[in-house]
Formats: structure tokens, C-alpha cells, sequence
């Protein structure tokens, strides 16, 4: 499902944004990888696993929502491969929300 594109991403007006929220879950796994390594308690490390799964959805959501409101709305107005956009939606949207 790679798909590349000459033009814009629908999510280039949040880019800066999201490299930020990036870089501190990295800095959260980081974190983990710290505890973890200077044998910290069990339920502390699994707080902050939950802490970095919950930051990382959240970037996946913005930016499945950008993907949404540009790429696919754009493709149903021009009624540009409306179907496969629909398809790679929902195909998507079953891989982000798989646990």
C-alpha cells in the first residue's frame, strides 16, 4: 500500500508538529528502554508503555484524519479513483486499529 506521491501530503500544514510529538515518544522509548534496563518496577514501565502507545495513536489519528479530510475528499470531488481511495481507507483503518 505504499503509495508515493509528487505532490503535497495532506498533513504538510502539521509537519513540524508531528516530528515534534515524534521526537519526545522517542524520547519516551528511550525512557522505557532506561527503566527497563535499571530493573524499575513492573507496573511503572507498563504506565509509561501506555503513556507512548496512547501518544503514538494520537499521531496516527491526526494524521489519518488529515489523509481523510484532503487525499480521499479530494479524490470523491474530482470523483478521482473515488473506489480505490474508499479501499485504501478502509484497509487503513482495519491495520491502525488491529492490536
Amino acid at each position: 500500500m505504499e503509495e508515493s506521491h509528487a505532490h503535497t501530503h495532506s498533513y504538510e500544514p502539521m509537519k513540524a508538529d508531528l516530528v515534534r510529538r515524534l521526537r519526545r515518544i522517542e524520547g519516551q522509548v528511550r525512557g522505557l528502554q532506561k527503566m527497563v534496563e535499571d530493573g524499575r518496577y513492573c507496573v511503572d514501565i507498563l504506565v509509561q508503555i501506555a503513556a507512548v502507545k496512547s501518544a503514538l495513536h494520537q499521531v496516527g489519528l491526526s494524521i489519518l484524519e488529515s489523509h481523510t479530510r484532503g487525499c480521499v475528499a479530494e479524490a470523491l470531488r474530482e470523483r478521482d479513483r473515488e473506489e480505490e481511495k474508499v479501499d485504501e481507507l478502509i484497509q487503513v483503518l482495519r491495520q491502525f486499529t488491529k492490536l
